[in-house]
């Protein structure tokens, strides 16, 4: 079964059951905490925290996930690997225990044909936390797992939570077992190897207290709402259905695998080494393809630099499988082709991904052929010093300057008869992630030393900023930097820095991001600029890259804007102070800006406060905004000192650090803030603010995000066709449409009961018939029999139950009752006192009956359960019972 029948699959089971189907969240994560996704939990985490009222008590998603703590383990094992696929159902204080364990059950041991997975129930095994009697109860008597394949395990493996205080509870985890190829029995609390975790069934009962580590935290109590958050691993399970031996192996990884064996001539499987660069290549490009399609860029920071490190640690290991061309373009077109299946989009969006991944690579390989030259340099100087050993300084020259990796260096230096400082390597690396924090801090400089930022200050003075008033202007290059290292000139195709004598372009700074623009030389030289930083103060930092001619510094130019891009961030940017005055107005001083960001036609605002913010309140405030933009309020930005500031009552403006002279924007009588971004010039250049709504992504912090401008007219206008098609649905007005909807679902829930008891009832009314004509074997009434097909396994253990209530007590009973239900046969048999007082026990007369019907089951001495694949052997089940009844009476 391929990955993308998986997918689908899942989807499908779930959404027939009643689930919302949520889309896959990007792997950019909207959550200050982390830098990507990595658990398919994550876009449901504020619904579980009780922050946001879910859409639907139930929701079922393929989420994409992304995890690199270890990627330099990639490709030496088979279990590591960055980007996996995590099929998950939740349940938001609907369905718990039960219900969720019999929903994995079913999905997992459905056959093919009826939209299962078709896994043999007796290769599954159940581990369930320590004290969890409810869920090993569940496991035994409803599902029928025998005991000896349910493992009790602590805190460490079944017990989950957040890590902070919340909502936590305990685990039961659905293992399969590969087999004794794969290591000894003894289940998973043994050999994790043999028996791989398929799936994680989490139940939300508890609210965990303060503490640290998986074990050591106090349970303060019962959550007044249970919830279900589990998670299947696609790729496991693709590694089980498609019977091979590991995760990279799998269709959507083997291909890539298959591509580089087509690109290189080295086949997998015939040498260790080669195996490990031919599995690094292929999870890392697939990793790449998935990044770049949901809007990660190379770069040298946070989600940038994980993809640049995993896209040149690829391309890295094509090189020592022997390819000496750019590969990167073959090998992204298969995992699209393969990856595609399951998300279209990145078969929209190829041409954009491509572009991405290519000019990364050339970037790359350019590096690597003047970096090899810088090694040669270093090793003719090592041997002339009488040394056989690579200065440390070197190897991390190689690396930060020309971006080769440590085991690069180190093999290449072996090849020249050298050892490579690695102490003295690490030492330096250390200092750089120390000063790659500060970097952070001062907001994105690159490979620069801030050294080099500050020399152009101490020559060429501060930038001059006419971006208030002009949107290009005539200006001199006055510093010129190329991937990160000062340089007198600059080619077609280089990634530069540029410092100007002055410029209208805005740097990024208090929420508002940088303009982007070109710079053309009087030569004809042009420079496309796409962000503008400033690291040390004062010094305005354009990066972009060289598109037509050379760029030498002293040279005159001419810099411009993107006009419509400018204006449509300062509506942005109007907007959120807006919004800032109205939530204070309305939540009081408390609601204090905690950052923000102001991008084309829309916003988000992060503010304090202890709780969400209720919908009325919201709605108040989006009216006021709007009713200031109708009022045309003059927008004025007036230069002053910071105590004049304070007396006029302007607020201070997140991230913003401020001089003595200061900048005040202030929108007619209703806002005041001290504020160095671009704004318009009256509250009606706005034209529309649209809140989308607000969230948590903290501790005390809220997150608004909203639109405006032409933005929020087209996302009122889609709702508006939405709410146009309910209307035509339901023949009601837009007013009438919560109630008439609301309407016809209770009646839609009121039929679904009516429906249960009327079969409920109508399965009843055959036990007294049965009763009767129960049948002797050897002095005990033995009732068998085939129940209408679709009868439920709770109806059927009603109905055996009600039965054997109906034959006196004093006369051994067995009553064994089948059904189909699904296209799958099952069993429920119980007997009486009396009857196991002979030895008559209905977990070993399941077991037998299971066993003709090809499956499994069990269950206490009194009543137990079982199912298999077969309905045609029920017949063939009945006979065995009767037999084993006969052998034991």
């Amino acid at each position: 079964m391929e990955s993308a029948e998986i997918r689908r699959r899942w989807l499908s089971f779930f959404e027939e059951r009643g689930h919302t189907v949520v889309p896959s969240a990007s792997l950019i994560a909207d959550d200050p905490t982390l830098l990507l996704v990595n658990a398919g939990m994550v876009p449901f985490k504020p619904y579980f925290l009780g922050e946001v009222k879910p859409p639907a008590p139930r929701a079922t998603s393929v989420q994409k996930c992304v995890r690199t703590p270890d990627i330099e383990e990639v490709g030496k094992t088979t279990r590591h690997g960055t980007f996996f696929q995590m099929c998950g159902n939740f349940s938001f204080g609907d369905y718990f225990k039960e219900g969720a364990i019999k929903l994995a059950w079913e999905l997992l041991t459905a056959p093919v044909a009826d939209g299962g997975y078709g896994l043999e129930p007796e290769k599954l095994w159940i581990t369930v936390y320590l004290d969890d009697d409810e869920a090993e109860r569940i496991w035994r008597e409803i599902i029928g797992v025998p005991a000896e394949r349910i493992q009790r395990l602590g805190k460490k493996d079944n017990f989950w939570s957040m890590g902070v205080p919340g909502p936590c509870g305990p685990c039961s985890e659905i293992n399969y077992d590969r087999g004794p190829e794969f290591g000894p029995e003894g289940g998973p609390a043994v050999n994790d190897e043999r028996y791989v975790e398929i799936w994680n069934l989490v139940f939300m009962q508890y609210e965990r207290g303060e503490g640290s580590g998986k074990e050591d935290f106090e349970i303060l109590g019962d959550l007044p709402s249970k919830n279900i958050d589990t998670g299947l691993g696609l790729e496991r399970l693709a590694m089980i259905l498609q019977g091979v031996q590991n995760m990279y192996e799998t269709d959507t990884l083997r291909v890539v695998m298959d591509k580089a064996t087509e690109l290189t001539g080295v086949r997998y499987g015939a040498d260790h080494a080669s195996d490990v660069s031919m599995r690094v290549v292929a999870d890392h490009i697939r990793t790449s393809v998935m990044l770049i399609g949901d809007g990660v860029t190379p770069g040298n920071e946070g989600r940038g630099y994980v993809l640049r490190r995993i896209m040149r640690r690829a391309i890295r290991n094509m090189r020592l499988l022997g390819a000496t061309e750019p590969v990167v373009g073959a090998l992204i077109d298969v995992v699209i082709k393969t990856m595609g299946q399951q998300y279209p989009e990145l078969e929209t969006d190829r041409k954009r991904i491509e572009t991405v991944a290519l000019a990364e690579e050339a970037r790359f390989l350019k590096t690597l052929n003047a970096g090899t030259n810088v090694l040669d340099g270093a090793v003719t100087e090592a041997r002339s010093a009488g040394s056989k050993v690579l200065a440390g300084d070197k190897a991390f020259l190689l690396h930060d300057t020309w971006g080769f990796p440590i085991d690069l260096t180190l093999e290449m230096a072996a090849e020249q008869g050298l050892t490579v400082d690695e102490d003295g390597f690490r030492r330096l690396m250390k200092e750089q992630r120390e000063r790659a924090k500060a970097d952070a801090k001062a907001k994105k400089t690159g490979h620069a030393d801030l050294s080099a930022y500050r020399e152009v200050a101490d020559t060429a003075g501060s930038t001059e900023f006419t971006g208030y008033s002009h949107n290009g202007g005539e200006s001199t290059i006055v510093g010129l930097l190329v991937d990160g290292v000062p340089s007198p000139a600059a080619s077609e195709g280089d990634e530069v820095e540029v410092v100007l004598d002055r410029t209208p372009f805005y740097a990024e700074g208090g929420g508002q991001l940088a303009d982007q623009g070109r710079i053309k030389l009087d030569t004809g030289a042009v420079i496309e600029i796409r962000d503008v930083q400033q690291p040390v103060p004062g010094v305005s930092v354009h990066k972009g890259s060289v598109q037509v001619g050379e760029v030498t510094v002293g040279a005159s130019a001419y810099a411009a804007i993107d006009v419509r891009r400018r204006r449509a961030i300062a509506r942005a940017h109007s907007a959120t102070h807006l919004t800032h005055q109205a939530l204070r107005d309305a939540l009081g001083p408390t609601a204090a800006q905690a950052g923000s960001e102001n991008s084309p036609g829309r916003f988000r605002f992060d503010f304090g406060s202890p709780s969400a913010v209720p919908g009325t309140v919201l709605t108040d405030v989006e009216q006021k905004i709007n009713e200031v933009l109708a009022r045309e309020l003059d927008v004025q930005a007036e230069i002053m000192s910071i105590d004049e500031a304070k007396k006029q009552g302007a607020i201070a403006e997140f991230g913003e650090k401020y001089g003595e002279r200061v900048r005040v924007v202030t929108i007619g009588d209703f806002s005041k803030e001290l504020c160095g971004g671009t704004h318009v010039h009256n509250t009606a250049q706005l034209g529309l603010v649209k809140l989308l709504g607000e969230s948590s992504i903290g501790s005390g912090v809220r997150r608004i995000e909203a639109l405006v401008g032409v933005d929020a007219y087209n996302f009122l206008a889609r709702e508006h066709t939405v709410v146009a098609q309910l209307q035509e649905l339901v023949k009601g007005r837009p007013e009438e449409l919560p109630e008439k909807i609301a309407t016809m679902l209770g009646k839609l829930k009121d039929a679904e009961k009516e429906i249960e008891k009327f079969r409920a009832e109508k399965v009843l009314q055959a036990a007294a018939g049965l009763a009767e004509g129960a049948k002797d074997v050897r002095g005990t009434a033995l009732v068998t029999g085939q129940v209408p097909d679709g009868t439920s396994a709770d109806d059927l253990r009603k109905l055996v139950l009600d039965v054997r209530g109906r034959i006196p007590g004093d006369r051994p009973a067995v009553v064994a009752l089948f059904a189909t239900a699904n296209g799958r046969p099952l069993t429920v048999i119980a007997t009486n006192e009396a009857a196991r007082e002979r030895g008559l026990k209905a977990g070993e007369l399941v077991r037998t009956a299971a066993k003709t019907l090809g499956g499994g089951g069990g269950g206490k001495p009194d009543v137990a359960q079982g199912g298999g694949q077969n309905p045609a052997a029920i017949g063939d089940a009945i006979d065995a019972v009767e037999r084993l009844v006969a052998e034991t009476a």
